[in-house]
């Protein structure tokens, strides 16, 4: 995508002599403000939207102010630039935070599948940007595919066992504990794809919720859909990187990348063979912003 005009070639917004904020100052920060919450708008495709993260950049008290409209309104700005646009997450208190339990009851009838909906999110995460250089590199894309996600999952659920039993952990919790590591545990029982007569994919297998977690973040501006191939192939955008270094703080996060289960090469994220003779129940052709409460 060729980006939109340079900075320097649009006249910017004319900011008021005297200093002081005028309501059209304040209209017009909320205007930005209300384009960065909408995540497929491409300020190359809307003048307006160019025309404001050019005054954003040129005009510090603008910034200022439209900085403040977004604190006001319980969002934190991630970046503000030509490649992301205004690019905002939601803060833990703010009306347009989404709540994981929210979310996984949108998807199914078992609100305990909130931590296998949390954990698809988490997987994609890594698989989209493996290394910590992925995610400072502004121009680095990243591909996942709904069935190397599952895949993946199922190699940590496999690495989270070989782990338990190395140190001699109960291996076989309650099903309804709550926690990121039970949750490994329940995929891994889970069925990949379901089991109907047409081989269609099921919302509460394994693969339905991946595939449920890449839509979602494709309908929000961070993932764009490229292919059908392994379940459906998906890129990253500006956005989605911006999210995840947000999220890269987090200790779950963190555990997934120290498993080791996610070797790079040239910067594409594969799985680690299987050992011989290994039944993970891998999806066929395997080939990888919530608040949780």
């Amino acid at each position: 995508m060729t980006e939109h005009a340079e900075w320097g070639e649009a006249e910017p917004s004319a900011a008021p002599a005297s200093g002081a904020v005028t309501p059209a100052d304040a209209a017009d920060a909320a205007r930005l403000v209300a384009f960065g919450l909408q995540p497929k708008l491409q300020p190359a495709r809307d003048q307006e939207y160019a025309d404001l993260l050019r005054r954003y950049r040129e005009d510090p008290p603008f910034a200022r102010l439209a900085d403040a409209v977004a604190t006001g309104l319980g969002l934190i700005v991630l970046e503000v630039s030509p490649r992301a646009g205004m690019a905002v997450t939601a803060a833990e208190d703010s009306v347009f935070a989404i709540r994981m339990g929210d979310y996984a009851r949108r998807t199914s009838a078992d609100g305990g599948d909130r931590f296998l909906h949390g954990l698809a999110h988490l997987a994609v995460a890594v698989m989209a940007f493996p290394r910590p250089e992925d995610l400072a590199d502004d121009g680095y894309i990243g591909r996942v595919t709904v069935n190397g996600v599952d895949a993946f999952v199922r190699q940590t659920c496999h690495r989270l066992e070989e782990r338990a039993a190395e140190q001699g952990e109960n291996t076989d919790p309650a099903s309804d504990a709550p926690g990121l590591e039970t949750a490994w545990r329940i995929w891994a029982r889970r069925s990949a794809t379901g089991a109907t007569k047409d081989a269609r994919r099921l919302a509460g297998s394994t693969t339905g919720i991946v595939a449920k977690a890449v839509t979602f973040l494709t309908d929000s501006g961070f993932l764009q859909r490229t292919g059908d191939d392994n379940g459906g192939t998906y890129r990253t955008t500006a956005r989605y990187q911006l999210q995840v270094r947000d999220l890269a703080g987090s200790a779950a996060l963190a555990e997934l990348l120290e498993l080791g289960v996610v070797p790079v090469t040239d910067g594409t994220p594969t799985l680690l063979p299987a050992d011989s003779g290994e039944d993970l129940d891998l999806a066929a052709d395997a080939g990888l912003p919530f608040h949780f409460t």
